[in-house]
């Protein structure tokens, strides 16, 4: 059933699936942050309580989402690379890594500065504050101990341990304004009764949604096929790449 997938299992194939993706990934992101940035920024109407300043919702509220979506794709690639010892997973995990420490960065910025005028205070040492920043640790904690061996092979499988279980912060993310009494107000647009954002509102959000996810996986792909590079550069097809060559891809 899985058979067609068994080629991308080699390096070579999985650089021509990035070079492939590449393309429709970053015209995803560059129409829906054009789209979904003026749209929110400078078309949809004030906030009725926080005016203007409410507007940092399209930028915080996609990169809080994706800062665990991406940790949640890290996972999975992991899990891959640890039961079937896939190679390209492994890599994957490594890819993305910096890409979501980037983007749970912007989250909790964004975050101290929505707060500041909010609550009075760049930070508190709020549940869903503080297991955010626990997240970015993770994404670190991946980067740090990868790069903390010389044999990459043992690297990669320590990264992908880590990654594992740093699942179990992704439901604490999700659930700390339901579990405890806490500053940062509750789910809006996840909630089962439907979005508790205007329409005006919700569907910019939703296009900066989509504008997070074409950038994190343009840029995972771009450094994926880095990392297929460096781990691959003494196989014929990369040396042939490296040098030029037209048929190495």
């Amino acid at each position: 059933m899985w058979k067609w997938l068994h080629p991308y299992a080699k390096t070579q194939k999985a650089y021509q699936l990035c070079n492939t993706f590449m393309p429709y990934f970053a015209v995803i992101t560059i129409v829906c942050f054009a789209v979904g940035w003026v749209w929110g920024l400078a078309f949809a109407p004030a906030d009725y309580q926080q005016k203007d300043s409410y507007r940092i919702i399209f930028i915080h509220v996609p990169s809080a989402i994706m800062s665990m979506g991406a940790y949640s794709s890290m996972a999975i690639a992991a899990f891959i690379a640890m039961v079937w010892q896939l190679r390209n997973a492994e890599l994957a995990v490594i890819a993305i890594a910096p890409v979501g420490a980037a983007v749970t960065a912007i989250a909790l910025i964004t975050g101290a500065a929505w707060g500041k005028p909010m609550w009075g205070a760049w930070w508190v040492w709020d549940a869903r504050l503080t297991s955010e920043l626990i997240l970015l640790f993770l994404y670190l904690g991946v980067i740090a101990l990868y790069h903390s061996f010389e044999d990459k092979a043992a690297a990669g499988k320590a990264s992908c341990i880590l990654a594992l279980v740093g699942v179990v912060n992704l439901p604490i993310i999700h659930f700390s304004v339901e579990w405890w009494n806490t500053l940062h107000q509750g789910a809006t647009i996840t909630k089962f009764d439907g979005s508790a954002i205007h329409p005006s509102m919700f569907w910019p959000l939703m296009i900066n949604i989509v504008a997070f996810v074409g950038v994190i996986g343009w840029v995972t792909l771009i450094r994926l096929k880095n990392e297929i590079i460096q781990r691959e550069k003494h196989r014929p097809w990369v040396r042939e790449l490296v040098s030029g060559g037209k048929n190495a891809v």
